[in-house]
Formats: structure tokens, sequence, C-alpha cells
């Protein structure tokens, strides 16, 4: 995704030196950066945050960041319990009342009526 001076693709030490020289910079207009810790990981988490604040959607934050299951995902939902409760309404099945069938034209669905009847 980033290419270095030679342009090459540039690896993780390197992202993280390109990183702390913007930092540095980024210092001298904002001293209270100093006392924060900003490194490639704490960039990668925080846009896993803000990708499942603004989807609410945590497969797409896990296929975002390559995870092979949803479970290194959930992670992110310990974060804000409240935001939990509302991801987890999001996705919350209908509400289907618990009935019998009837009008049955379907002829598995009258097969089992008619066991159910016996």
């Amino acid at each position: 995704m980033f290419l270095n001076g030679r342009g090459e693709e540039m690896t993780r030490h390197g992202f993280a030196s390109r990183l702390a020289v913007h930092i540095g910079a980024a210092q001298r207009l904002i001293p209270s950066l100093g006392r924060k810790k900003v490194t490639p990981h704490v960039l990668r988490h925080t846009c896993a945050i803000h990708t499942l604040q603004a989807t609410g959607d945590i497969r797409r934050v896990a296929l975002w960041l390559g995870h092979s299951s949803i479970v290194s995902t959930e992670i992110y939902l310990r974060i804000d319990p409240a935001e939990k409760l509302d991801i987890l309404d999001a996705g919350a099945p209908p509400l289907v009342k618990k009935g019998t069938f009837s009008g049955v034209s379907d002829r598995l669905l009258a097969m089992l009526a008619n066991a159910r009847a016996t």
C-alpha cells in the first residue's frame, strides 16, 4: 500500500519510522500528542473502531482487518457496551409470534400438520 524512497513496498519498520517523523512534526503544533502513544497498531485499532461506529457491522471490520475469525474482532465490541447493544439490536431477528399453521398450501407443511394431529 505504501512505497519507500526506492519505490519498493514499505516495511512495518519503515512505516513506523515515517509515522514517528510525522508525529514529531505534529507535536510541535499540538504538544499534548507527546503524552499519547501513536503507533501503526494504534492507528489500525482506531480505524477499526471508527469503521465499526460508521457501519455497525462487525463482519465488515473483520474482513477489513483480515481476521480469519470474527471472534478475533469481537474485542472491538467490548470497548463501548452501549454501542455493542445498539449493534446487536440492529441485527436482531424480526419478531415472530409463536402460532400454528393454518391454511397450509405447501405439501411438506401439510404433511407435518397431519402428523401432529395423529
